[in-house]
């Protein structure tokens, strides 16, 4: 059969629901970015404003770096106790996270809150340990890893515009919010009580309709989700309706539901759970049609695949590659905000090519605007460009450009200073659309070859725990790494040191991504095991 071709319906339920648990943490992560430069300085940490970066990327690198010290316990507990809890966890440590940040009085207090928000989250490795189980056809994966980025694009337009709205609400609207009330004396608590609220709006999603994907533990009994099917039974049936399909199953109720009220992407499609051999898979697909993978024994004491090497050498290339590529993009998503509020220098000394210093002074409000619009194009990006350029250049071979041509970005990006001030803002998109193109394509990318090159599905939640805490340890690093150099440069005179040291790493990751080997998928070495056993 055509790889291309899909073997089984696509999981469009499950994914729409794993999309709404995921949107809340680009909210209430990417929400902080347009006011942490303002935050830091009400903080009255330092008088010194080319310092205010080098916080700014502690805080930000304070939940990246905790989450690094939690992120393969998460994955190994997801291989033992589902997939479910952990997500479900990670929700709730950012609910609590946001709320203690909204109401840090100082700067040791913030930290603590981000710190606390990595340490209960390790939602980034288990999320992709989810989708490689949900999405068991090859034929199905750009569009499936496609989604979760434009889910986080979706936040990431949401994080930012609500950040710079309700930031000091008391100042922005004085008609509503009046001056000495709790909003005056915690001005950032109001985005960040927002954030909050939708991360409890997306537990209670998850709880009564995300379904357990782990294959030893999906067949247990899940009250949540049988709550979730009675209240969607209640709210979508009349009583006669009711009473005609008595002997129908309330998975069969829940498909008419979702089929009628909520089609995604315009499709009809079957009955479907989460895996192909799930007993109430739809009755379209012969089971002739699905290659099963071959499933060895899973030690539950330790989580390892006891007969294979997990981390194979391209498995672990892939992983240095993604932790890479995670240093430097966090680094210009946390240094891009403070770059454009850092004032303009008052003595400015330009003498090309490297040394000129100087900042753009835009305000919170403007910053959040610009942010958004980088969210918008990235969902248009991952909606209508990615799962082609995938298809059409492969995962190896798409990576390994993008890869190789970060650093251009990193290079040009701190002369957008220089232009006049009528080509500044037109600058700015430029580079906008430029980084948020390569981001979009890189992510998905990676994640497909993590997914392809691993062993067994079943040591997916140590394999992407492993790869969740190389990122978060690189995104700990590079803000910090990133804020100090930034910081030098603007007392020397060199603006673009970090931007160039950003530029530098990303020629690294390029030299590993091209050492990432060609190899079969886990997909077609099932089938070609299959074969071999047929003959």
């Amino acid at each position: 059969m055509d790889p291309t071709q899909p073997k089984t319906p696509f999981p469009t339920r499950q994914m729409l629901v794993l999309a709404i648990c995921r949107i809340c943490e680009p909210i209430a992560f990417m929400g902080i970015f347009p006011y942490i430069y303002f935050m830091i300085k009400d903080f009255h940490m330092t008088d010194d404003d080319s310092k205010i970066s080098l916080y700014a990327g502690m805080v930000t690198a304070a939940f990246t770096f905790a989450e690094f010290s939690t992120g393969v316990l998460w994955g190994r507990l997801s291989d033992k106790i589902g997939r479910k809890p952990v997500l479900l966890t990670g929700l709730l440590g950012t609910a609590i996270s946001v709320l203690i940040f909204g109401f840090s009085p100082n700067l040791y207090v913030a930290l603590a809150a981000r710190a606390v928000g990595g340490l209960l989250n390790g939602n980034m490795g288990v999320l992709q340990s989810t989708i490689a189980e949900l999405v068991t056809d090859k034929a199905h994966q750009p569009r499936a890893y496609t989604i979760m980025p434009v889910v986080w694009c979706l936040g990431s337009i949401v994080g930012p515009m609500i950040g710079g709205a309700l930031a000091k609400p008391c100042e922005l609207y004085p008609g509503v919010f009046s001056e000495g009330s709790i909003w005056d004396k915690f001005p950032y608590l109001l985005p960040n009580l927002f954030s909050a609220m939708i991360c409890i709006i997306g537990v209670v999603n998850g709880i009564l309709f995300l379904e357990e994907t782990h294959s030893g533990k999906k067949q247990q009994k899940d009250r949540g989700v049988e709550l979730g099917k009675w209240i969607l039974s209640k709210l979508s049936w009349s009583s006669a309706q009711s009473e005609s399909e008595e002997g129908a199953s309330s998975q069969s109720k829940y498909d008419e539901w979702s089929s009628e009220s909520q089609p995604l992407l315009s499709e009809q499609l079957p009955g479907y759970r989460t895996s192909e051999n799930s007993p109430e898979n739809s009755p379209r697909i012969a089971s002739s049609d699905v290659v099963e993978e071959p499933r060895e024994p899973l030690d539950l004491a330790t989580g390892f695949h006891p007969n294979s090497k997990i981390f194979t050498r391209a498995v672990v290339l892939n992983v240095i590659a993604f932790g890479i590529l995670a240093f430097h993009t966090m680094t210009y998503d946390s240094l891009f905000p403070v770059f454009l509020s850092t004032p303009h220098s008052e003595n400015p000394t330009v003498r090309l090519p490297f040394k000129f210093s100087d900042g753009l002074n835009m305000p919170q409000q403007e910053i959040g605007i610009i942010l958004s619009a980088q969210g918008i194009y990235s969902l248009l990006v991952n909606m209508l460009v990615v799962p082609w350029a995938i298809q059409r250049f492969g995962p190896l071979r798409l990576f390994r450009f993008l890869a190789v041509s970060y650093c251009l970005l990193y290079i040009l990006t701190p002369y957008v200073v220089l232009l006049p001030d009528s080509l500044q803002t037109a600058g700015i998109y430029v580079l906008l659309v430029w980084k948020c193109t390569f981001s979009s394509m890189s992510f998905p990318s990676n994640a497909i070859l993590t997914v392809n090159y691993a062993p067994s599905k079943l040591v997916m939640g140590s394999i992407n725990g492993v790869a969740a805490s190389t990122a978060s340890l690189s995104r700990a690093f590079g803000p910090i790494v990133s804020g100090m150099l930034y910081s030098v440069g603007l007392r020397t005179g060199y603006s673009g040191l970090a931007w160039w040291f950003s530029a530098l790493v990303a020629v690294i990751g390029g030299v590993v991504a091209m050492s990432i080997p060609e190899q079969p998928t886990m997909c077609e070495k099932s089938a070609d095991d299959l074969e071999a056993q047929a003959s």
